[in-house]
């Protein structure tokens, strides 16, 4: 943002109204004053270039007291505030008096007068003084931060007190004729414009051991970083870092914790989040938040105490999202988990000896945060042997049972509520992590209780009244929402442990019976909740059963049951928003893998029209439900009497699952953009199958762990599904079809052979490469054509034209009557064993039998023996 632009900026904010292009580009000049009253002055007349010119002499010995003497007759002058005209200057006879102060201490007194009168507002003459004179107002008020520099302790309070008093204006002590006060909001904009907040920053490391003076300048960032782009300065400015390493300084007043805090506060919401928990991200800083927290969680018992500790926990928990934090390091992860713990499972350890959580907002507020900071820690894996040795998954289950009436306990009802779910949700986080501890724990007994628990008529009255409790108020719907959620994490391990011991304890038939009381409990008010529960429940019984006959048989009729009811749902409800399209999914995952492979449960899912079901889903031509019916249809397939029910049913206006089958796939072709005409007929004979994205699509390579396109052609659209389906029906006396769904049916009848025409090709092409490879060895004119073709590929990828003093090296090798590039190992090929009986066949018998390729064997009339040939070798 310029100058002009952060004035006008200033200026339309005063006035409330809306910036616009315009009120940048014309400025309008408008006095605000008469001629008389412009004769009378509205300052004592005062030439402040002569004041310049008497500070910058040095040549007289008394000049000194008339130095003095005029700055202190412009304090007087300007008692009532600075105008904007006049900025540039009076602040250039500041800074010379700034310079003065080093040799000549009487020069601090009018250096802090000065800055007294700063504190006031600006005066404008003219509307457009605001944006005519910005630039001057925003290099003055920079240079406040400047004059931090100079080792005086009343003039830098006296500058921060003057950066305060931009956010609490107060008006001028007497109205000034011909004047007006800028508006309150334009300093503020100036020292963005100025860059002021950067050099307070910087200004720090000049106070290390000067704690007065360091909290008035914390006060002054405090109000700076109520802006973003103040926020953006200081960030880069590493302030996020250097304030929080003093964070333990000493100071018994107890601001600079206060005020630091705040910064950091404000630093994390108006600048880069990820850039300040970078700059936090180290062994100091964070060593320092953790003596503050253990500090005000073991001595703070005053509120504001309590809500500073808190503070610094929610600033500690944005840092550990960071992966790269020292927080094992540091020491500061254990002394977390412990006071996460203490209350729960008894600790020896001193830190947290006769500690107690009260009742009071601030000590519920930490209990949430406290294991809130154990979710993240725990993505960390080096976390997950402390906790352990914290006994985490212990003292989280404590909550896991139902509420005691007798016992006395810390927390009321509703707190006590909201920590259970807490607490439970928590473990859905940590205990897939730590299975030995859970198993340890009898988790899923434990589970299974307090499941049996809420699904009982034991009068409960939740209060509802937390995030974790939303839709739960009067029941036990909450408690029972994340219960599940704890199973489902844990089943989804696929630990063969946890499941056979989950199936022992009879899991599946309470789930079944779980959701059955759902259905009859439930209300409108709860419906998201229920939906919720009951995908839960089905994901959780398909995840035991994949896989498991004996477990599908326990599933039984109950499980196909209630799979049947949901897919009753009404249709017009899938578009609700509710949750009953999870549901839906859930149902189909479900018969995917608690119904298919147990032929009991097929032939009662049969029996229940439960196949007229999957078709009536099919015919709602739902596209994200459409892939995963049709896989469930090809697997139905399999049992002999699905054929009979497919062809028996019936949609609207008659329509039979042949033509529906076919209707899909002519809707998929066209919207994968297969060539076809009006008819339905194949355009593109050589691409039969061929999409649109296909042709776009470029070659890419891909890891050898990762699908072909080709395959994920297959997996994604359903063209494959439908031609497994009608494969099933033999493609023949299939009712209902019109005369487009009889050429469509013979394009999917041919489905397979368009798919590995592919193959042909390559096929065809390997033959080709095989014949001009054995033309070349028989043929020497197609040799020479061969070897003209590669020394004419060789030259085109040649550069036309040579750099200057290059040297020039031929790549082949002259007299060489080959086509192929050599290589530095070379494969002979014997002559098979077969051909010649091995090496001790009669050679005469060998000579007799047929060669394959290449001339007849030759018989060797003489052989030489070793003697001849030792005889023959020169000495």
């Amino acid at each position: 943002m310029s100058v002009a632009e952060a004035a006008a900026t200033a200026e339309a904010q005063e006035a409330g109204g809306k910036i616009r292009p315009s009120s940048l580009r014309r400025i309008p000049v408008i006095g605000v004053v008469t001629q008389d009253e412009e004769a009378q002055g509205a300052f004592k007349t005062m030439d402040l270039n002569r004041v310049i010119s008497l500070l910058e002499k040095t040549d007289k010995d008394d000049l000194e007291e008339k130095q003095l003497k005029s700055v202190k007759k412009l304090v007087q002058c300007y008692q009532n505030g600075f105008p904007l005209r006049d900025l540039a200057q009076i602040f250039k006879i500041l800074n010379l008096c700034a310079e003065k102060i080093e040799n000549q201490p009487h020069f601090i007194e009018s250096a802090f007068n000065i800055l007294k009168l700063c504190s006031l507002p600006f005066l404008k003459k003219k509307v457009s003084d605001e944006i005519t004179y910005a630039e001057d107002a925003a290099n003055s008020i920079a240079l406040l931060g400047e004059l931090m520099k100079i080792p005086n302790s009343e003039l830098r309070i006296q500058i921060c007190k003057c950066i305060v008093d931009f956010y609490h204006a107060e008006p001028p002590k007497k109205h000034i004729t011909g004047y007006q006060q800028a508006s309150s909001s334009y300093k503020i904009k100036m020292a963005e414009v100025g860059g002021l907040a950067k050099t307070m920053v910087q200004s720090l490391g000049l106070l290390e051991n000067q704690l007065v003076e360091k909290l008035w300048v914390l006060k002054a960032l405090q109000h700076l970083s109520t802006s973003e782009v103040n926020c953006t300065l200081m960030m880069k400015a590493q302030a996020a870092s250097g304030i929080c390493a003093h964070l333990n300084d000493p100071d018994p007043s107890g601001q600079l914790l206060f005020r630091s805090s705040e910064i950091l506060w404000n630093l994390l919401e108006k600048s880069s989040k990820e850039e300040i928990i970078q700059q936090l991200s180290n062994l100091e800083c964070l060593l320092a938040l953790k003596e503050v927290f253990k500090n005000l969680f073991m001595r703070g018992f005053s509120h504001y105490d309590r809500q500073l500790r808190n503070d610094i926990l929610v600033i500690t928990t944005i840092i550990a999202q960071n992966p790269g934090a020292p927080m094992i390091e540091c020491g500061f992860t254990r002394d977390l988990i412990l006071f996460a713990t203490f209350n729960e499972v008894k600790s020896q350890n001193p830190l947290v000896k006769g500690l107690r959580f009260s009742n009071s907002y601030e000590d519920f507020e930490l209990k949430k945060l406290l294991f809130n900071i154990i979710v993240i820690l725990c993505k960390d894996l080096p976390t997950i042997q402390l906790l352990i040795d914290g006994k985490v998954i212990l003292a989280l289950f404590t909550y896991v049972k139902k509420p005691e009436k007798h016992k006395i306990i810390e927390w009321s009802a509703a707190q006590y509520e909201e920590l259970q779910l807490h607490a439970i949700a928590t473990l859905s986080s940590v205990a897939p992590l730590l299975t030995e501890e859970y198993m340890l724990c009898q988790g899923n007994a434990r589970v299974l209780a307090f499941l049996e628990w809420c699904e009982s008529e034991d009068p409960f009255f939740s209060h509802g009244n937390s995030f974790h409790g939303t839709g739960g108020r009067g029941n036990k719907f909450a408690q029972m929402r994340y219960s599940l959620r704890l199973l489902r994490a844990m089943v989804y391990l696929e630990d063969e442990t946890i499941n056979n011991d989950l199936c022992e304890k009879g899991t599946i038939q309470q789930l079944i019976g779980v959701f059955k009381n759902t259905i009859s409990q439930s209300d409108d008010k709860e419906e998201v909740i229920v939906l919720e529960i009951q995908s839960d429940i089905l994901l959780i019984l398909s995840s035991l059963c994949e896989h498991h006959i004996p477990r599908k048989e326990m599933f039984g009729t109950e499980g196909v049951d209630i799979i049947l009811r949901v897919m009753k749902t009404d249709p017009t409800k899938l578009q609700s928003g509710l949750g009953y399209n999870v549901l839906l999914f859930s149902t189909l995952d479900s018969i995917w893998c608690c119904i298919l492979g147990c032929y009991p449960s097929e032939d009662y899912f049969l029996e229940k029209e439960g196949i007229f079901l999957l078709l009536d889903l099919l015919a709602l031509n739902q596209k994200k439900f459409c892939n995963l019916i049709l896989g469930i249809m090809v697997e139905f397939c399999d049992n002999p009497k699905t054929t009979a029910h497919v062809n028996a049913w019936r949609g609207k206006k008659d329509q039979t699952a042949a033509s529906l089958l076919i209707k899909l796939w002519r809707k998929e072709e066209k919207e994968l953009g297969v060539k076809r005409d009006k008819h339905g007929m194949i355009i593109d004979t050589k691409k039969p199958l061929f999409t649109s994205f296909q042709e776009e699509q470029k070659i890419m390579p891909l890891p050898a762990n990762c699908p072909t396109l080709a395959v994920m052609d297959v997996a994604e659209n359903i063209r494959a599904k439908i031609y497994a389906v009608l494969g099933k029906l033999d493609f023949e006396n299939l009712p209902g079809l019109s005369a487009e769904d009889f050429v469509t049916l013979c394009i999917i009848h041919r489905y397979l052979d368009f798919k590995i025409q592919a193959t042909h090709k390559q096929r065809e092409l390997a033959t080709k490469s095989w014949e001009n490879f054995l033309a070349r060895t028989s043929n020497a004119k197609a040799l020479k054509k061969a070897k003209r073709l590669q020394e004419k590929a060789i030259e085109s990828s040649r550069y036309s034209e040579h750099p200057p003093n290059a040297v020039f090296h031929r790549t082949d090798i002259k007299g060489l009557n080959t086509t192929v590039p050599s290589g530095r190992v070379v494969t002979v090929e014997s002559t098979p064993a077969r051909l010649l009986g091995g090496p001790l066949a009669d050679t005469d018998i060998a000579l007799k039998k047929l060669p394959i390729r290449g001339g007849a064997l030759q018989k060797v009339k003489a052989v030489k023996t070793v003697n001849e040939s030792k005889k023959s070798v020169p000495t």
